[in-house]
């Protein structure tokens, strides 16, 4: 499975930034992911239409089948990433946004102004994140459990997770 990992951010889409938080999904997929999948990695500068044109991208050119999206989901003015996702997504998908706030205002809070979530485009899902690498990994791992079905679901294929690192959860049929 192809899966975008998109870094929104002015500093780092201009090389004045090192992005460290793209990086940080990679690393978190390497250690929780079993079987073959591709990276398709991008930076790009905060803002609604540049997200909304790298989702497009992604989700109809590239055939990801999941993208990860991080920063820009806060309550500062340049952070449209959720304005950029609403643009491009189908379906929302409230869940996961709510856990990720529950589960980061347990050590920050301030995850209450966040505004991650979860929306599918055609059979892809979009999940954004928040910017900082402890808090994408905390995230990731609240939602991960999900995922593999979501995507079995929605028709994005099979995506299979490392027992030992996180337990994908499907219902007994």
């Amino acid at each position: 499975m192809k899966i975008g990992i998109v870094t929104v951010s002015d500093r780092a889409s201009r090389g004045e930034y090192t992005d460290l938080s793209g990086p940080a999904i990679r690393t978190f997929l390497d250690r929780v992911l079993v079987g073959e999948w591709e990276a398709v990695p991008r930076v790009v500068p905060d803002g609604r239409e540049s997200v909304r044109d790298v989702l497009i991208d992604l989700c109809d050119r590239e055939a990801v089948g999941l993208v990860l999206i991080t920063g820009g989901t806060g309550p500062a003015p340049r952070d449209q990433t959720p304005e950029g996702i609403a643009d491009v997504a189908d379906r929302e998908l409230p869940g996961f946004g709510e856990l990720m706030r529950r589960i980061s205002f347990e050590t920050v809070p301030t995850a209450i102004l966040s505004r991650q979530g979860a929306s599918l485009r055609g059979t892809t899902l979009i999940v954004s994140l928040p910017g900082k690498p402890a808090a994408i990994d905390v995230c990731l791992s609240a939602v991960m459990p999900a995922i593999p079905y979501c995507l079995e679901l929605s028709g994005a294929g099979k995506l299979e997770t490392h027992p030992e690192q996180i337990v994908g959860f499907r219902p007994r049929t």
